[in-house]
């Protein structure tokens, strides 16, 4: 029996079609580079945050779960907090040369 979940059929217009299936297209994501071959950007940032500086990872190339893994390895070996959005990694507090160092020990040698 097919997937009938609703969720997935959010802004379909109604078919008076009886045979009608609606179908979904699958997202195809990209296939995470190599360590020595992703080119990483490390900034720190305070707007929109409350004031809060945080250090954000940019320019990982690859799929959602390898960037949350990255993202809680960081989060992990910096003993702070974090999150995962829009392909970008966001740890807590000023710690961009600490996070370069971890990615270059980790093999991210295209770092800065």
């Amino acid at each position: 029996m097919a997937n009938n979940d609703w969720k997935d059929r959010l802004g379909v217009v109604f078919s008076t079609n009886a045979d009608y299936q609606y179908t979904t297209e699958e997202e195809q994501q990209q296939e995470t580079l190599p360590k020595h071959e992703q080119r990483l950007r490390v900034s720190i940032e305070k707007n929109g945050r409350g004031g809060k500086v945080v250090t954000i990872v940019k320019g990982f190339v690859g799929t959602s779960d390898d960037i949350k893994l990255l993202g809680k390895y960081l989060k992990t070996k910096c003993g702070v907090g974090g999150s995962v959005k829009d392909d970008e990694v966001i740890i807590q507090g000023n710690l961009k040369e600490k996070i370069i160092a971890l990615l270059k020990a980790d093999g991210y040698n295209n770092t800065k």
